[in-house]
């Protein structure tokens, strides 16, 4: 539809000017409206447009319309006043521009066809009433929230989305034979994903019930034991636990729970999980004893893997429990390290460089039952003992009857066993001594409670045991020069440096050779007072032993060996000795 003094927009939502083409009188009597909103803020950029004062959105209408005042006269006519052509203009264009808006507002308005039905233009009828009478027209609000319930618009979405309703009433018969059998249909519902599954499975090309027809006598095999697999099912918590507990792989299973078996399938070692390792559950030692050495780095604490190549550089494997450690040759006592996990040894103390770490295994196992029935009275019959020749590394006896306090040897050619003396008399003759070593401290400077103290190996102004004849180095930080007094706190106290055997090697390292009779020394900072502590000088235990014996009667002993022994022992041979860590002999077998 045509309109004298309006035109309207669709907003692209970039667009903020818009062009008109109708004339008017002044430019306050062309208005713009966004929406039905009139915008007061309008410009002209030229005479035929009007700029809003912001961008419309994208879909907005926009409405450029003329409003002439009708209230009130442009131009006011008095007599005896000059009559002008643009006075005159004005006024009709007045009238004229009035008479052309009250035009396009009936002609906006809802009116008569010529069918004698009113006609909207395609335009939205706004500010409608809810119906009250039977011939009212109805909203769409009024029909979507007041005439249809929420359950009546589900419903005709839900058939409004169903095809094929025409063909309801065709099969109508059908329809109502399933309405009969309605019991049977609900059970099959019920059902529905087991008839798919069937129905599936039957279009496949290799059928699973084809399968099971084909392997019906595994399935029947199967019946046969339904009671065992009922059992299996009924206990399958401890089926899963057991396969939970067990594992088999190269390395150790996340998060172990305590009795957790694992099959290390790297070294072959079948382990146990004991709560926060996992242990060898049999003997990891390949015999019945296994032999490792060790050659110490300075402050070293930990020795495992590769051993040293006198031991054939077999890699550390032992069984909780069943080790011995020695250290230069001694014994070390099992307060003294830590040997838990199977694969590695750890000293409370740090060894000094070249120190030797000699470390025995034991294996432990099981002697499996046998049958006794021809032993008799602590002895084994002479009847039990195969004979087996000489040649073979036999005895060729059949009887070792008549052959009291006899033992079996290798005879002199190696090549078989014969009967000797059970033992031979022994002297054996023992020299323990002192052997020195020399041991390495670190020192470090912390403050405690404000002041510096000295840290030795850790801990704060540690009491130190300085063997007699032992070397001692200190590294220490140059601003804190480390010194040795027979006074407390050194100079600081009222004494002086003590300098027997003291070497001060640079800045950061002082080295001390303990001199025999030294007195009780104090260490100490010469730069701040306060900071050291008390270190003991004792005579030490002896750590070497050195057996002689007479080899078995080929080597003599002389008079001048004999009076320096510390002790001396008259025993069968075979006897081999050892120091442990207080200084006391140990005899084995």
């Amino acid at each position: 539809m045509s309109f004298n003094a309006r035109v309207s927009y669709t907003a692209n939502g970039s667009t903020n000017t818009f062009s008109f083409s109708f004339p008017y009188i002044l430019t306050s009597h062309v208005k713009a409206f966004v929406n039905g909103v009139e915008d007061t803020n309008i410009t002209f950029p030229t005479s035929s447009s009007v700029q809003l004062s912001s961008t419309p959105a994208n879909g907005a209408v926009v409405l450029i319309q003329r409003i002439t005042p009708s209230d009130a006269r442009l131009v006011d006519f008095q007599d005896g006043s000059v009559l002008t052509s643009s006075d005159l203009d004005r006024s009709a264009d007045q009238n004229f521009f009035i008479s052309q808006e009250t035009a396009d507002d009936v002609a906006s308005k809802l009116g008569l066809d010529a069918s004698d039905r009113f006609d909207a233009n395609n335009k939205r009828i706004i500010n409608v009433a809810n119906p009250t009478d039977a011939q009212d027209a109805v909203t769409k609000h009024y029909l979507e929230n007041t005439w249809l319930s929420p359950s009546d618009k589900a419903d005709i979405n839900t058939l409004a989305g169903i095809s094929g309703l025409g063909t309801l009433a065709t099969n109508q018969a059908n329809i109502n034979t399933v309405a009969t059998n309605i019991t049977n249909v609900n059970n099959i519902g019920s059902d529905i994903t087991k008839v798919i599954e069937v129905a599936n499975d039957l279009q496949e090309a290799t059928s699973e019930i084809e399968v099971v027809a084909d392997n019906i006598t595994n399935v029947n095999l199967v019946g046969s034991d339904i009671a065992n697999v009922n059992t299996v099912a009924n206990n399958v918590s401890s089926v899963n636990n057991f396969g939970s507990k067990y594992k088999i792989s190269a390395n150790a299973p996340s998060n172990p729970t305590e009795g957790m078996l694992w099959y290390d399938s790297t070294n072959d070692i079948m382990k146990v999980y004991s709560g926060s390792a996992f242990a060898n559950a049999g003997s990891s030692v390949n015999g019945t004893s296994g032999r490792f050495k060790y050659i110490a780095t300075a402050n070293q604490t930990t020795f495992s893997g590769a051993s040293h190549s006198d031991t054939g550089g077999a890699t550390l494997v032992y069984d909780s429990g069943f080790i011995d450690v020695f250290k230069n040759g001694v014994h070390l006592d099992p307060s003294d390290y830590t040997a838990t996990d199977g694969s590695s040894v750890v000293l409370d103390v740090g060894c000094s460089a070249s120190d030797e770490i000699y470390i025995l295994t034991f294996g432990t196992f099981q002697i499996a039952s046998f049958s006794a029935t021809a032993i008799t009275s602590d002895t084994l019959a002479s009847a039990r003992l195969p004979v087996v020749p000489v040649t073979k590394g036999g005895t060729g006896l059949s009887s070792v009857s008549g052959q009291a306090g006899k033992a079996l040897i290798v005879n002199s050619g190696a090549t078989g066993f014969e009967l000797a003396n059970a033992s031979s008399a022994e002297v054996y003759g023992f020299i323990k001594s002192f052997t020195a070593s020399t041991v390495e401290y670190t020192v470090t400077v912390q403050q405690v409670g404000g002041n510096n103290r000295y840290f030795i190996n850790g801990e704060q102004q540690k009491t130190l045991e300085l063997l007699e004849g032992n070397t001692y180095v200190f590294n220490y930080p140059s601003a804190h020069p480390f010194k040795f007094s027979t006074t407390s706190d050194g100079s600081h106290g009222g004494g002086s440096e003590y300098t027997t055997g003291v070497t001060h090697n640079s800045s950061t390292q002082v080295t001390i050779v303990v001199a025999s009779g030294a007195p009780t020394l104090y260490y100490y900072c010469s730069s701040h007072s306060g900071m050291g502590g008390q270190a003991n000088t004792p005579v030490p235990a002896n750590n070497t032993l050195q057996v002689i014996t007479t080899n078995q009667g080929q080597d003599n002993i002389t008079n001048a060996q004999y009076n320096s022994f510390t002790d001396t022992l008259f025993s069968a041979s075979g006897f081999t000795f050892s120091l442990n860590s207080s200084g006391s002999l140990i005899a084995t077998i």
